[in-house]
């Protein structure tokens, strides 16, 4: 398990995703694996940097990852209140179609095999499964 700090800036976010899947690729995952786990990651790591720790410099975002034959596994965990992954609106209705958060909670459990929140809401888990696969593209 490789542990990272960071402070909340989206420089070193893009430094700890380049890193995870530079890992990803050098333990034989797919290109769309690898894909997937990235846009994941990016989004975990930019809710936490803006809605976590409301884009405080001074405040750190806390990543561990662990790759193995199996998954990928990444949690990411921000020092702010949290929130209820259970409360975000769906982005994909009508009325919410025009509001600016919830799809980053929805692109990282589409593309992710599992994906929970810790009972805060500052933390959370990211698994890619080795054989599971992408959703069709339209």
């Amino acid at each position: 398990m490789k542990k990272l700090s960071i402070p909340s800036k989206l420089a070193e976010a893009a430094r700890v995703h380049d890193q995870v899947i530079a890992d990803a690729r050098a333990s034989g995952y797919s290109d769309s694996a690898c894909f997937a786990i990235r846009l994941a990651l990016d989004e975990a790591l930019s809710n936490a940097i803006h809605h976590g720790n409301r884009d405080d410099a001074s405040k750190h975002i806390g990543v561990q990852y662990d790759i193995t034959e199996k998954a990928v596994s990444i949690t990411v965990c921000d020092e702010g209140p949290g929130f209820k992954p259970d409360k975000v609106p769906d982005p994909t209705l009508d009325e919410n179609l025009e509001c600016p958060h919830g799809r980053g909670v929805m692109l990282m459990r589409a593309y992710m095999t599992h994906v929970s929140f810790n009972d805060r809401g500052n933390c959370v888990t990211l698994v890619k499964e080795r054989n599971c696969k992408l959703p069709e593209r339209a």
